[in-house]
């Protein structure tokens, strides 16, 4: 049986690295990318310790060719790709009122335009596969509810699910489900950004914020990357077969629909 390949971006840490190596201990070859390649190869070595099979690759999604490039580098090396996970992303924080135009350009050049391209590239060969393929996309804490101090980070991820209905209703002919994941308050280095940002904020702004969120998380943990890679493990497989166009939750019980 030929081995299935994914390809997951933003995979040097946090998240992005729990997806990539669940996927290498399910069986696929994970072509590892970030925008840092010693991050990538990392991941990399680590996955190769546990005996498995993967390869590092730099990227930065803000450009269309750069993710261009990785997919049909991946394609040229193995002849195809069944899954492509979305991972890359930033958040900047502060009061709505002094978001800045670069902040805004930052936050969808890396979480929106990071998106749609990958989901281009993918497509591009999986509309070619009779087996059609799984594209998996990066929503977040921000992407079912808007958040104090996250507004254009809520607004970037709002926009993933988006992109994600969208893509899924053009993409079925083609066998190809697009779905999307959405964690909570992660312990990873993005929620370490989101803490540091915040202490930067005077005492008033910061009691009425993030901190909050913790709280009303119904499990009473903080959630481990391992808890968002198991949801992408399973999108990624068979038994995901007939879901597509769906953010699903992984909190905690954080939100509730």
């Amino acid at each position: 049986m030929t081995q299935k390949i994914a390809v997951i971006t933003g995979a040097g840490q946090g998240i992005g690295r729990a997806i990539a190596k669940i996927l290498a201990a399910d069986g696929f070859f994970v072509a590892a990318s970030d925008i840092i390649m010693a991050a990538a190869e990392r991941t990399v070595k680590e996955i190769h310790q546990q005996h498995h099979h993967a390869a590092a690759y730099q990227t930065n999604v803000i450009y269309q060719h750069d993710l261009e490039h990785l997919v049909t580098q991946v394609v040229a090396e193995h002849g195809h790709i069944d899954v492509m996970v979305n991972d890359a992303g930033i958040v900047k924080v502060g009061p709505v009122e002094q978001v800045t135009d670069r902040d805004v350009d930052e936050l969808m050049a890396v979480n929106v335009k990071g998106v749609l391209f990958g989901i281009q590239a993918a497509a591009k060969f999986m509309k070619k596969q009779e087996s059609g393929g799984k594209i998996i996309n990066a929503a977040g804490l921000g992407a079912m509810e808007g958040m104090p101090l996250l507004s254009a980070y809520s607004a970037s991820k709002f926009a993933v699910r988006g992109l994600t209905q969208a893509a899924a209703k053009e993409l079925a002919p083609y066998h190809i489900t697009v779905n999307a994941y959405s964690p909570g308050v992660v312990n990873s280095p993005l929620w370490d950004i989101i803490n540091a940002q915040t202490e930067k904020l005077d005492q008033e702004v910061q009691q009425t914020t993030l901190k909050q969120f913790k709280d009303r998380i119904a499990l009473n943990r903080i959630e481990e990357p391992a808890d968002a890679a198991n949801l992408v493990a399973f999108l990624a497989s068979e038994r995901a077969n007939y879901i597509t166009g769906q953010t699903i939750v992984v909190d905690g019980g954080l939100h509730m629909n």
